[in-house]
């Protein structure tokens, strides 16, 4: 299937709509997220690089047309003038791995107006679910506080690319490694993972799985020990492991009960056996709440596996993110309905000092000390540089969240940083909306005003 019928129907009747009456100008369209859901102090880019895969690719073919038509109950000649439809305009966007804030732009699109309408349901599919799962993910690093985070997401993602996805945006913050193993192959990450409680039963002796488990990966092991009796699988696994010598790199993993106090007595068991090395892994029922409360209570735990909670974002599994039109042919355009009102004209985000963010318009002088987040990604629908290697995107989350004040970064109740929007902004969408209200009053047309 052709990727342009990744797309709403809406957008597919108001792109024919546009070239059947020759409306063929630039129109910019703003990506943003308007409140933060509750317990995020901040958001994390992310979504970027499919997005420009798409829109490099896209194009509207014969079989387009026909399904497209189908789905209308018309002739396919009608829909003729969609054929050959693709993306030939400009992204500017905040890169993959960038904390953002409420209200901040996340991309901009510029491009004739049917082609940056037809595009906006698979854009918004993207970034939205992506930003929500790292999001989520980057709050485990923070609350593992320096311990090792993995993923074991992938049985209950909803669906194979969102599993894929999950480990490359764990991977993006600072996961450690995942349980996927599709996905670290593509993405170059440590794949992890132990053994389920069906090994065990189907041996029916612990110490004869665990036995039967190294012969067949002699390398670093981890037995699963809460199958029966949680204390009792750790005796059984620190006696296999010194039978077989195995110490250095091995663990056992807690996936069930009182993680915490499990853990302080399976320390005391291996300790007592002669095995401070033997690390302890804890899984089940994971995210950044539970690995918090761990942290804080000091469980001997040293990697926290995390899985479906984090993979789909149970708290916050959608943003109230919006895709809309801020200028057209060079006039700007904006909403003014209760609660959803937009600013107009194209934007760009500087980043000051402690995340002092001004939203501002995009022709508009840096404020002193801020630098811009938004950058141009693709021009002519082409990419202006390679993908974004994951190596650098983790780079630039570990330093924007460096930076980020200690009040956003809480894991409950965080307080998140409030950009602040330039006075030139603010006279700008004051003098749009007085024309907009004065030419709905008088039924003259929208405003003409340049920014």
């Amino acid at each position: 299937m052709s990727n342009a019928r990744i797309t709403d129907l809406y957008e597919v009747t108001m792109a024919h709509s546009y070239l059947l009456e020759g409306m063929t100008a630039p129109a910019t369209f703003s990506l943003f997220v308007r409140k933060l859901p509750p317990d995020r102090g901040f958001l994390v880019a992310a979504g970027l690089e499919p997005v420009l895969d798409h829109l490099a690719e896209v194009r509207v073919d014969e079989e387009d047309v026909a399904a497209f038509a189908a789905a209308l109950g018309r002739p396919a000649p009608e829909l003729a003038p969609l054929r050959g439809l693709g993306f030939t305009g400009e992204v500017r966007a905040v890169p993959e791995g960038r904390i953002v804030l409420a209200g901040e732009p996340l991309l901009e699109v510029t491009a004739p107006i049917a082609e940056a309408q037809l595009v906006e349901s698979y854009l918004l599919n993207q970034v939205c679910h992506q930003t929500a799962v790292a999001s989520k993910a980057a709050r485990c690093v923070i609350a593992a506080a320096g311990r090792p985070v993995v993923d074991f997401s992938l049985r209950r993602t909803h669906g194979a690319d969102a599993g894929d996805q999950a480990a490359r945006l764990g991977a993006l913050v600072g996961f450690a490694g995942t349980s996927n193993v599709a996905a670290a192959h593509r993405y170059g990450l440590p794949a992890v993972g132990t053994m389920a409680h069906s090994y065990i039963e189907v041996f029916g002796d612990e110490a004869e799985a665990f036995r039967a488990y190294a012969r067949a990966h002699p390398g670093p092991v981890t037995f699963l020990v809460d199958t029966y009796d949680t204390g009792a699988g750790v005796a059984v696994a620190a006696r296999v492991l010194r039978e077989l010598g195995l110490h250095q790199g091995c663990g056992v993993r807690l996936d069930s009960g009182d993680l915490g106090a499990l853990a302080m007595a399976a320390r005391r068991i291996l300790d007592a056996a002669g095995l401070p090395g033997v690390r302890i892994t804890a899984s089940g029922g994971l995210d950044e709440f539970a690995v918090e409360r761990l942290v804080r209570e000091r469980a001997p735990i040293d990697l926290f596996a995390v899985g479906t909670l984090v993979g789909v974002s149970a708290d916050a599994p959608y943003l109230d993110a919006a895709y809309k039109l801020v200028e057209y042919d060079g006039r700007p355009m904006m909403k003014l309905s209760a609660a959803k009102a937009t600013t107009p004209g194209a934007k760009q985000v500087f980043r000051g000092p402690g995340f002092t963010d001004t939203i501002a318009l995009r022709d508009e002088p840096a404020p002193p000390g801020a630098r811009p987040l938004l950058e141009t990604v693709m021009a002519h629908g082409q990419r202006t540089r390679p993908p974004r290697p994951l190596a650098e995107a983790r780079s630039a989350f570990e330093a924007d969240l460096a930076r980020l004040p200690p009040a956003a970064r809480l894991i409950a109740g965080p307080t998140p940083p409030e950009a602040a929007v330039s006075d030139r902004l603010r006279r700008f969408s004051a003098e749009v909306r007085r024309q907009l209200e004065a030419g709905l009053r008088s039924g003259r047309d929208v405003p003409t005003l340049q920014h």
